[in-house]
């Protein structure tokens, strides 16, 4: 088709336009991309250019569409890590819900002396002192105790030695502990990283031996429930959007994906779903936000340094296609146009003689 001239069932004059405005109809997938239904009227007029209010110019863009999938998420602290004393005693102290405590500090007291938080994954399954057997713990227990500030036995290592028992004793006398050079398998707590306590089990007076407290890690995250027929849209390490209500609009980066599918037993009509777990790439973004409800954008698609103009720029075909109005000084011509991805109410196009900064007709 002439760019010039273009098919009979194309309308020129600029009610011809706003005939065509009113009659199409744009859809939101739920996805941020729309799809124009209906077609121009094969009895648009070609004659009247009676102005209609609201016509305008914009300039093709040359950019980046991103087609996308949202999933209802909440924000939060993450899953819980439940707490059980293996010491002997009595519980004296503990500390409040969404307290946060770091490494060396104390996380509830039995028999009035402090129980403070390590880190590590490894449990600790033994007592050590000098002259036990090497083991991956005794690194563990060097690595706490030299960040702690508690040296003097070199690099961790794996063998417990006089210096490490030296260096335990300062650590207990620090923490007004008998100084015995032998450390307990209940002595502390142990956790990945910096904990903050999410729920308190027991009760000044419990057991020690007893369940005592919850906690999560101290950063927020999104927990997402994705449709499990779209889980390949979640990859580790993968970027999405979030819109956090209360909050901003950030980006985060996919931590977790779960490994088993839920369904809502009470909702016979209950997608099956998939648990996404998602780091905020900027915790201020959530403010002082401890749950919220958040929006998360996974990318379908992706078009890059594509011509794109406003959805309300296409002309539709009476015999199909899409065409747009051409403003060049003042002067309109029609040009017939190929499109592509739709996204945020925009639309790939291409077509003869397109380039960015041209001016278009639009309705929006």
């Amino acid at each position: 088709m002439s760019e010039h001239e273009g098919p009979q069932a194309v309308r020129k004059g600029r009610r011809a336009r706003w005939l065509v405005a009113a009659a199409v109809a744009v859809v939101l997938l739920g996805t941020g991309s729309v799809v124009v239904l209906t077609r121009v009227s094969a009895g648009a007029s070609t004659g009247d250019q009676t102005p209609v209010p609201g016509a305008s110019t914009t300039d093709i863009v040359k950019t980046t569409l991103t087609e996308e999938e949202t999933a209802d998420a909440t924000l939060g602290y993450g899953s819980e890590t439940a707490v059980s004393g293996r010491k002997e005693g009595t519980i004296t102290s503990l500390p409040q819900v969404g307290a946060k405590i770091d490494r060396g500090k104390k996380v509830y007291d039995v028999n009035a002396k402090p129980v403070p938080l390590f880190y590590g994954t490894l449990p600790f399954y033994r007592d050590l002192s000098d002259g036990v057997d090497k083991g991956p713990d005794v690194k563990q227990l060097e690595e706490n105790l030299k960040a702690l500030g508690f040296g003097g036995f070199g690099a961790p290592d794996e063998k417990f030695t006089a210096a490490t028992a030296a260096a335990l004793k300062k650590w207990q006398k620090s923490l007004g502990l008998e100084q015995t050079g032998t450390f307990g398998q209940g002595d502390v707590v142990l956790a990945p990283g910096p904990i903050r306590v999410s729920a308190v089990s027991a009760q000044p007076g419990s057991p020690a031996g007893s369940e005592i407290l919850k906690y999560t890690g101290t950063d927020r995250v999104v927990t997402a429930k994705l449709d499990a027929k779209k889980q390949s849209l979640a990859q580790i390490g993968g970027k999405v959007g979030l819109d956090i209500s209360g909050g901003k609009s950030t980006t985060g980066t996919v931590d977790k994906i779960g490994t088993s599918v839920d369904k809502d037993q009470n909702d016979p009509n209950a997608k099956p779903k998939i648990e996404v777990s998602i780091k905020l790439d900027d915790q201020a973004a959530a403010g002082s936000l401890d749950s919220a409800p958040v929006t998360v954008h996974f990318t379908r698609g992706k078009r890059e340094n594509v011509l794109a103009v406003p959805v309300g720029a296409l002309l539709a075909l009476a015999e199909g296609g899409f065409a747009v109005e051409v403003d060049e000084g003042g002067k309109r011509r029609l040009v017939a146009v190929q499109t592509g991805l739709y996204s945020g109410g925009k639309v790939e196009i291409s077509g003869d003689g397109l380039k960015a900064g041209m001016k278009v007709v639009t309705t929006s």
